[in-house]
């Protein structure tokens, strides 16, 4: 092909923190790793533009068991018990590593111990880039990945992207591929999450990969007015109001987020973070100091003044669901693809209820770890490049790409997009879901789906746009026929036609499908004996 053409043992997909440290661990085990990145390595994704707690607990045994105890009932008890103890543990282990070879400069507390449960995003991923890059791996920086090559046993072989800056088309051909592309939350434009438009989901799904918990997607967060920021956990301070003036009662970050929502359907919803006195306003500063640039930029006082807000969809970044994984190592159900942080499902540590920042920065570490690890040993076994530079690639791609018809005009990934946010952004659609809504938008998504399949194709930097938007669709169509296929509300899954819990449905849902959408619920019987 005409173009960068490269062969390497492992290829990652991605740029954020599960994506590097999936390189870093695939090099270090004695793999040729490539990392692709949609935007600048180091900067772009959700984490990068901004801090996040993390799930760090030492090997206490109490302080474990309360850690895991913690979700499980909010998470509708369909998460695993082992699983935790291994994000524990490998989170831990990360997190002193970052400390030690990487040098973080984590905070200290009052008796001179570092505070090593948070993170501060930027510094984060640019001291991961560095390590990634002595480690020896190679990073293509702003170059997309399109789509998956398999060989002809089906077994991912590599991929194909676009490069923005260099130009053109290139090729990599790997033994194996960690997908670590984040989740999806459709352009939405809450902060960092511009890349973050599931790709990873949709090229597992083409090379015949399993997706878990897609019901488990309506996160919405909250933000000021006409901004982006979403760092939800400082609203727990806030007192809410009616446009009038007068308190909304219900409303709250935990628990009340319904009630903001049906409130922003017919008048604006003002919010004060009154309840947090001195120390916990300083305390604040010093762990998110991006939540306030944009306070400080309008000239207000989030703590004394009151400030108009909204909810922006965060999908499946800070939703649960995602791409299936099936080893301990996030192997996937497809022979040489790996899957790692939001693309891949948390359900194993979240269940059905978000973790927020702080699992999935513990999951990202984890998760990553081990899909590196596991590629590295997966391409190793059968003798490096060689296998890989010989097999007889055949691409994966389809909707944006391979047209079933005549192709439509050039930028009609435009109307799909606008589509497929008519019906997964509107709080009355995604978050405050009720069966018969769901059934209209699904028939919409398919109908979208239909199009952009046999019309949709993206040709030089529209490439990139075309796929972004046939990968939303997608999404949307596994999250919705997903949470039709539950019945009951359970974690975040909530259904205002089935507002109980059903004990009876305590598994989870798989599904896939492109042209056809399937699921089949999956049964929980290791957690259900552990919990009986």
């Amino acid at each position: 092909m005409s173009g960068l053409d490269l062969t390497t043992d492992v290829l990652v997909v991605g740029g954020g923190p599960a994506a590097t440290w999936a390189a870093l661990k695939s090099a270090q085990a004695g793999a040729e790793v490539v990392l692709a990145d949609k935007g600048y390595c180091g900067t772009s994704g959700a984490t990068a533009s901004s801090g996040t707690g993390v799930w760090y607990v030492p090997p206490d045994p109490d302080a474990r068991e309360a850690a895991m105890a913690s979700r499980e009932k909010l998470g509708g008890y369909l998460d695993d018990r082992r699983w935790k103890e291994r994000v524990l543990d490998q989170t831990y282990a990360g997190m002193n590593e970052l400390a030690a070879a990487g040098r973080y400069p984590f905070p200290t507390g009052p008796d001179g111990t570092q505070l090593r449960n948070g993170l501060q995003g930027p510094e984060y991923m640019r001291r991961m880039r560095i390590r990634v890059q002595r480690a020896g791996a190679r990073i293509l920086d702003h170059s997309p990945v399109t789509e998956l090559l398999t060989d002809a046993s089906g077994a991912v072989a590599g991929a194909r992207g676009y490069r923005r800056q260099a130009g053109g088309a290139y090729r990599v051909r790997a033994g194996a591929v960690v997908l670590a592309t984040g989740g999806c939350a459709f352009l939405s434009g809450a902060l960092g999450c511009n890349v973050n438009t599931g790709d990873g989901a949709l090229f597992a799904a083409e090379a015949g990969a399993e997706l878990s918990g897609m019901e488990f997607s309506n996160a919405y967060g909250i933000a000021p007015e006409a901004t982006s920021v979403t760092k939800s956990a400082f609203y727990s301070f806030a007192t809410f109001y009616h446009e009038d003036g007068t308190v909304l009662e219900g409303a709250a970050s935990q628990g009340g987020r319904s009630v903001i929502a049906r409130a922003l359907l017919h008048e604006k919803v003002h919010c004060r973070l009154d309840r947090a006195d001195a120390s916990a306003r300083r305390a604040m500063r010093l762990a998110q100091p991006n939540f306030f640039l944009t306070f400080d930029r309008l000239g207000i006082d989030p703590f004394t003044e009151r400030f108009a807000i909204t909810l922006l969809a965060e999908g499946t970044v800070r939703g649960t669901g995602g791409i299936r994984i099936t080893g301990d190592d996030c192997s996937t159900t497809v022979p040489g693809l790996y899957a790692a942080g939001d693309a891949a499902t948390r359900e194993l540590i979240c269940g059905g209820f978000t973790g927020g920042g702080s699992h999935n920065a513990a999951w990202a570490i984890s998760s990553g770890t081990w899909a590196g690890q596991g590629a590295a040993r997966y391409v190793l076994s059968f003798g490096h490049r060689a296998r890989a530079a010989a097999r007889r690639l055949v691409p994966a791609g389809g909707a944006g790409l391979r047209p079933t018809r005549t192709p439509g005009p050039a930028g009609a990934h435009r109307e799909v997009i606008a589509a497929v946010q008519d019906e997964v952004l509107p709080y009355e659609k995604n978050y405050l879901r009720h069966g018969t809504a769901l059934v209209t938008s699904l028939a919409a998504l398919d109908a979208t789906w239909d199009e952009a399949r046999s019309a949709l194709l993206g040709t030089g930097p529209d490439v990139v746009r075309a796929r972004e938007a046939a990968a939303m669709t997608a999404h949307a169509r596994w999250m919705y026929a997903s949470a039709l296929a539950r019945t009951e509300s359970r974690g975040m899954a909530r259904r205002l036609d089935f507002p109980e819990q059903d004990p009876t449905q305590r598994h989870r849902i798989i599904t896939g499908g492109l042209d056809e959408v399937w699921t089949r619920p999956e049964p929980v019987t290791a957690l259900l004996e552990a919990t009986s």
